[in-house]
């Protein structure tokens, strides 16, 4: 039995055609866990943007929602570490589709491997202007004041926002991918035997001293994802499996 990461499929934040190509790839992994998967962990962003409203959610992704489900159904946990497309997450996921949901980081011991597991926003140390940001974002004030504006604003103009974020956000990031290893080889010096990051979009695979580093990439161009089976982690691509 297998152990499945991966991370950034921007749910919602390209054409249809894109959109359309994305559902399939996931559902393919999707498939691949239900045949041989124990457990699944997403590393963050799933969704482009999420919100919920006490009796509202962005109705496009329940699709995949409902296979997630399919899979807590079918005795193979989801655990769920947020980002910074959806740190907005309720309780909505942990409620209707039983995904356990971790806030920024999550340290876990698997197949005798200590893991640690992260979305990897705000990593950089010379990221410091998003950190302010992502405070800003996260008040719980502040997302009790975005709950009054009604859905059918809200939704879209949050949708235009994270597109804007995202593209800029990407371009700053491929600037930090040195530091991305440089925080990975810390953790190993605390004991862990790998780490694992998104959020870059540029999958990642080194071997550093004491342990190893992988960035999940991303199901936008890449379909990257980590399979851990019999203590081995290994960086696989949905494609070169056709």
């Amino acid at each position: 039995m297998a152990i499945y990461f991966f991370s950034d499929v921007h749910l919602g934040a390209a054409d249809k055609h894109s959109e359309d190509t994305k559902l399939a790839m996931l559902s393919r992994l999707i498939e691949r866990i239900e045949y041989d998967g124990e457990k699944v962990y997403i590393l963050g962003d799933l969704f482009d943007f999420w919100f919920e409203y006490r009796h509202a959610v962005p109705k496009e992704h329940l699709k995949i929602v409902f296979k997630l489900a399919s899979l807590v159904e079918r005795g193979i946990p989801v655990h769920y570490i947020t980002g910074n497309h959806d740190f907005w997450l309720g309780g909505f996921l942990s409620r209707e589709a039983g995904i356990t949901i971790h806030r920024d980081s999550l340290a876990i011991t698997e197949q005798q491997k200590r893991l640690f597991l992260i979305h990897g926003d705000g990593l950089s140390p010379s990221d410091w202007k998003y950190r302010i940001l992502r405070r800003i974002l996260r008040n719980r004030f502040n997302i009790w004041l975005y709950q009054r504006i009604p859905p059918d604003w809200a939704i879209p103009l949050a949708k235009y926002v994270s597109s804007t974020s995202r593209h800029h956000t990407m371009e700053r990031d491929k600037a930090f991918l040195e530091d991305y290893e440089v925080y990975a080889a810390r953790k190993i010096s605390e004991g862990y035997d790998a780490v694992l990051i998104g959020h870059t979009h540029h999958p990642e695979f080194h071997e550093l001293d004491g342990g190893v580093y992988i960035n999940t990439g991303d199901f936008i161009r890449h379909f990257s994802y980590v399979r851990l089976n019999d203590g081995l982690l290994t960086l696989e691509f949905l494609e070169d499996e056709e």
